[in-house]
């Protein structure tokens, strides 16, 4: 079988969340073929997200059906007008910023759980705790070891539960206030990112502090970020602070990944009914009426409040509430696929010349 024939194999291989073959969407990258064995490089960049890895063992299936030994490897084409030199963590494939447009709805314990359950994946990770006026992730997980620094001046990240972290908490005392103006935010924010040693990552995880300030405008400014993921609260108070939030990120033309509603539904233990203490459903009509991606609800749940001040992400636990953060982490890493077979496909639609040129 020649490279033409496996290209036509391959077009019966249908992307469920693009709607079309992955020839015609352009994710085939490159088709080598030696004798029995043939080399295929595809255009998905989110490592270990469920629905690529479904695509992937489709795509072997097919060849394996055919006699064929497929070694498939995946890469998202370069930017024509970015150099290796310009790019920041050039060795991160995707940085996900996790927001809220207010404090207190939970939003480092979704950064926290996302970092955890992407690592559960399989993927490489890295959290960084952006929040530099209240970082509090290394507690989260149970994290105490500092940063290594190494004779170039850079930074080597501790790591916990597969995941490499960096925090302002593990370069000031344990109860020292951080009161910095904009310009010094700025800088420790482009030190605690482009001086890190994170290595190959496939995955990094900003936790950035709520509202809409300068650490948020920093790392849009600055940083690669592949999409964000909204972090909320039923109550309509929560809610008209997330519209805030969705708008900064349209204003800097990030992608939003979806919507995810944290402390929604009480199941009372003692006498077994359901409270809506927050109220029910705000989430995820919220996403509706923008248009967005609803990343799933995470339950009120005590043992979510026991694991963040114990060091133990709930995502690695049994029970509904860690199957709902893991249902939000699988749905965030597809929604980054999407993200990237979209552009690709897009990107390479443009390039075809229309049929009067």
């Amino acid at each position: 079988m020649d490279e033409a024939a496996v290209r036509d194999r391959l077009r019966t291989v249908e992307d469920p969340e693009l709607g079309d073959d992955i020839v015609s969407l352009g994710l085939v990258n490159e088709i080598t073929v030696e004798g029995e064995e043939v080399a295929i490089d595809l255009a998905l960049g989110a490592p270990y997200s469920p629905s690529e890895t479904t695509l992937a063992g489709d795509i072997r299936e097919i060849l394996v059906d055919e006699g064929l030994e497929p070694d498939l490897s995946a890469s998202i084409p370069d930017r024509d007008d970015v150099t290796n030199d310009e790019q920041v963590l050039p060795n991160v494939k995707n940085v996900i910023a996790v927001a809220s447009g207010k404090g207190g709805v939970g939003k480092s314990t979704v950064a926290v759980n996302l970092a955890a359950g992407l690592s559960r994946l399989g993927a490489r990770v890295g959290l960084f705790d952006a929040d530099v006026y209240g970082p509090n992730v290394p507690r989260m997980v149970d994290a105490d070891e500092p940063p290594m620094a190494t004779e170039e001046e850079t930074l080597v990240p501790p790591e916990k539960y597969g995941v490499k972290l960096m925090s302002m908490a593990f370069l000031t005392g344990e109860d020292d206030p951080v009161i910095w103006r904009g310009p010094m935010v700025h800088k420790v924010i482009t030190q605690l990112t482009e001086d890190v040693e994170w290595g190959h990552l496939d995955y990094l995880v900003i936790d950035l502090p709520p509202g809409t300030g300068d650490t948020q405008l920093t790392m849009l400014q600055t940083m690669p970020v592949t999409g964000a993921v909204i972090v909320t609260t039923p109550q309509d108070v929560a809610l008209d602070d997330a519209r805030k939030g969705l708008e900064m990120f349209a204003k800097h033309e990030t992608v939003v990944l979806g919507i995810a509603e944290n402390m929604s539904t009480f199941a009372c233990p003692d006498c077994g009914s359901e409270h809506d203490i927050f109220g029910s459903g705000g989430g995820k009509e919220f996403a509706e009426t923008h248009e967005m991606p609803f990343l799933g609800s995470i339950p009120l749940d005590p043992a979510v409040r026991e694991g963040g001040d114990g060091g133990t992400p709930t995502v690695l636990e049994d029970g509904d509430t860690g199957d709902a953060f893991r249902t939000i982490t699988e749905n965030v890493a597809n929604n980054t696929g999407i993200v990237h077979r979209r552009g690709v496909s897009s990107g390479r639609a443009s390039e075809t010349p229309s049929p009067d040129q």
